[in-house]
């Protein structure tokens, strides 16, 4: 029996040139990540039988699976737990302002993002527990079935991450662009993830 999981990353957001890190703010898609989930949408033709849809509860998250669901007559799951990551005093700071304000926390977090976190914030390992935990709980429900999952970068990287067995030291070595695809097959139980990162097709 293979369960395929299409692992979504939502569109992009609104601000989303600023580069800053948004982790629970409920930040909306822009114009143009709706058109992205809608090449997204396209890519997963209705005679694969998908099953379900399930999102994180942040809005990006959630109109993106709607989106994706729609042309299947499903409605999104919404799992709290697939949420991003808490970036505490963080949250909604660019890159370049926490360079400034925060130098050294910030370097001790990119160089090791498991041991260090952001400043009253989650830190990898407990956004870990908590997306891996959603993730067992969502393909244990599914056997022999299509089912899409649509989260956020951090998230999806834990999740690649965990499903290849690689260290949580190299989080960052995984992209996740806006609106990407991610397809793992599970063959009884077994993980094999068949793309990392893919873009839409249409």
């Amino acid at each position: 029996m293979v369960t395929t999981l299409y692992l979504i990353r939502h569109g992009e957001t609104e601000g989303a040139d600023k580069m800053r890190y948004k982790g629970t703010l409920d930040v909306p898609l822009s114009e143009e990540g709706v058109r992205q989930i809608e090449k997204v949408s396209r890519s997963i033709p209705v005679s694969v039988g998908l099953r379900a849809v399930y999102c994180s509860d942040l809005s990006r998250a959630m109109k993106s699976a709607g989106i994706i669901a729609s042309p299947h007559g499903l409605k999104p799951l919404v799992i709290p737990g697939l949420r991003e990551r808490n970036f505490g005093i963080w949250e909604g700071m660019s890159f370049d302002e926490i360079r400034e304000k925060y130098p050294r926390e910030f370097s001790l977090w990119m160089e090791s993002p498991v041991e260090f976190g952001p400043l009253e914030g989650e830190s990898t390992l407990e956004v870990k527990e908590r997306v891996i935990k959603a993730l067992n709980g969502i393909i244990s429900g599914h056997n022999d079935e299509h089912i899409v999952i649509a989260a956020h970068g951090g998230p999806n990287r834990i999740i690649l991450c965990h499903l290849l067995g690689m260290p949580l030291e190299n989080i960052f070595r995984i992209e996740q662009d806006y609106a990407a695809i991610n397809i793992i097959e599970f063959r009884d139980g077994y993980p094999v993830v068949k793309l990392i990162n893919g873009g839409p097709i249409g």
